[in-house]
């Protein structure tokens, strides 16, 4: 066997090994959660939007910038900016939020426990729409800008994320507990995915058009009321399939159409993004502060 031919089998494993993790970061997701952490030191920019029409409102785009950093294998903190423009409204800054998330265990298990936190500190108008609790139904959706901006929100937000590989698919269910921190009861819901990319093995060399760089799935969300109205009585519940599609570049794009299920819910909900991430940003940022090359 030659160099270069024994070359091109060992790319072929490890690309057909590592292939499943690189993908389970990101996925198709935009609501459900997996376990995996970013990778330390590197940097993801992504945009997400939200575009929608309440039943006697105006059309609506709900857009987050994110920025998530691997600060070390088992903690990944993330910044939001969220803003939202309205048919007829303007558009407006709606707030902020900073996340954590922490891996609980450090190596792979059938489950995978991830614990998640989060501080908001949002006004009313915001409609990015990153969770579905209590009874958030399309009403909310349809205040006007000039009202709902004013009504300030900082809350708390926990999630227990569980995560799973299981023969290439990837399973993840996020359990969500959220509360003001000056008032109002504690809020629940969940999201629920499902996703496997269209191929497993992975080819040596880098490509768009390639099946494996392609990953579909479908996740649930909803809200599950309140710790004195727990359930699913009145509450907005919705479906959506998904598809990532991730370029040689490293950049990955999102669609999302998601369907509301209950009379409370939004009719239709689509969902976009874009990310690309940054390897090694840390150190390249540490170098660079330092005098020394990017």
């Amino acid at each position: 066997m030659t160099t270069a031919r024994l070359k091109y089998l060992l790319a072929a494993a490890a690309a057909l090994v590592l292939q499943p993790l690189c993908w389970a970061g990101e996925g198709p997701f935009f609501i459900t959660y997996t376990h995996q952490m970013e990778e330390p030191g590197n940097l993801e920019f992504a945009f997400k939007t939200v575009m929608g029409k309440p039943d006697g409102g105006n059309r609506f785009f709900g857009t987050v910038a994110e920025f998530e950093y691997g600060v070390t294998g088992w903690w990944t903190s993330e910044l939001y900016l969220d803003g939202q423009a309205t048919r007829r409204e303007g558009a407006l800054f709606t707030g902020y939020r900073w996340e954590n998330r922490f891996r609980l265990l450090s190596h792979e298990h059938w489950i995978n426990p991830v614990l998640y936190l989060e501080f908001e500190n949002i006004n009313g108008a915001d409609k990015s729409l990153l969770e579905i609790v209590n009874h958030d139904g399309q009403e909310a959706l349809g205040s006007p800008n000039a009202e709902a901006r004013f009504e300030k929100k900082r809350e708390m937000e926990a999630k227990l994320i569980l995560g799973s590989y299981v023969k290439g698919w990837t399973i993840a269910e996020n359990f969500i507990a959220e509360k003001n921190v000056r008032h109002a009861p504690f809020e629940f819901g969940y999201a629920v995915g499902v996703s496997r990319p269209l191929a497993m093995a992975a080819r040596p060399d880098r490509c768009n058009f390639c099946a494996e760089n392609v990953q579909v799935g479908v996740e649930l969300y909803g809200g599950l009321g309140t710790h004195e109205q727990f359930g699913v009585g009145g509450t907005s519940h919705y479906i959506a399939p998904t598809v990532a599609w991730t370029l040689a570049s490293g950049t990955t794009l999102r669609i999302s159409p998601g369907f509301g299920t209950t009379g409370t819910s939004a009719g239709y909900l689509l969902r976009f993004g874009v990310s690309y991430e940054a390897a090694q940003f840390g150190r390249a940022a540490r170098n660079l502060f330092r005098g020394g090359r990017p």
